[in-house]
């Protein structure tokens, strides 16, 4: 046990807590010095996790095997840049990419026939619950042995997973107009697709753009599990699951660090359009800027 590292680790998160504790109480009136101090905080706070990482893992001596630290898993990550971007592609843009589009572009169309049809909203949104519900581990393998190894399986695992968050979310959604709002389109005459497309998507879209966040995790998860069950020899579960296997531990906490990275600037854009679109909404007005 290395003393000096430990008391680094300390020292550093200390200084750290206090500078963070210091910014988020102040009240700034410029807005680009508040946006500044929301952008900091949490990067700083990221930066003294992989610090005290660095420092503990080396303080206390831990195996590579057990706990790479992130020097050797940033080492890796510039070694083997050319295997990254292949798994990347195999997985994020084939696999995750395509089936999100599909899955929720499928699930807010079908969203849509539901709401016209009481008959397909109290017979498909129990099943809908229900196959929200299946595990991905079962589900992953049958969508192997349908669709085969290549990405085209892993595509139909993705859909299935973020087809259902969207049709729930998007019908409850359409749900969120009020009656004096409705009637007032009824009072100008107004015909269903009309009034589905004045008022009530409108009103729905914070529903639709929490679906579509949760699904940007939910996709890449369920991607990455799939090819667990079989995949082409690349690929980020492909990578992951052999690698523990040959004890290369620092490659996998590459490939987790690479789709860490993806998912969380997917979820970011996500927002950020969000922010945009539904800028009327409370939660976006209460915020900052």
């Amino acid at each position: 046990m290395n003393i000096s590292f430990l008391m680094v680790a300390l020292v550093f998160w200390l200084g750290a807590w206090a500078l963070n504790e210091y910014l988020v109480r102040l009240e700034p009136e410029n807005q680009t010095v508040a946006r500044g101090i929301d952008l900091f905080v949490p990067i700083s706070f990221g930066i003294t996790l992989l610090v005290i990482w660095e420092f503990v893992t080396k303080g206390l001596n831990v195996s590579p095997i057990l706990l790479p630290p992130p020097s050797m898993i940033w080492g890796r990550l510039l070694v083997s840049g050319s295997i990254l971007w292949a798994d990347f592609q195999q997985t994020f843009l084939k696999s995750v990419l395509v089936g999100f589009v599909a899955g929720c572009s499928s699930g807010f169309l079908v969203a849509i026939a539901v709401d016209r049809s009481p008959f397909l909203k109290r017979g498909l949104l129990p099943i809908g619950n229900f196959v929200s519900a299946l595990p991905i581990v079962g589900v992953a393998p049958i969508m192997v042995m349908w669709f085969g190894f290549d990405y085209q399986s892993k595509v139909a695992v993705v859909v299935v997973m973020t087809f259902f968050p969207m049709l729930v979310n998007t019908v409850s959604g359409l749900a969120a107009a009020n009656d004096i709002e409705k009637d007032l389109m009824r009072t100008y005459a107004s015909s269903y697709w009309r009034t589905l497309f004045a008022l009530r998507l409108p009103a729905a879209a914070p529903f639709i753009f929490n679906a579509l966040k949760i699904n940007s995790t939910l996709a890449l998860i369920g991607a990455i599990v799939a090819e667990f069950f079989g995949t082409p020899i690349v690929g980020m579960g492909f990578r992951i699951s052999t690698e523990v296997g040959r004890m290369n531990v620092d490659l996998v906490w590459a490939e987790i660090a690479v789709a860490a990275v993806a998912g969380t600037c997917f979820y970011g854009v996500i927002a950020l359009i969000e922010r945009k679109v539904t800028f009327w909404h409370p939660s976006v007005r209460g915020g900052r800027g």
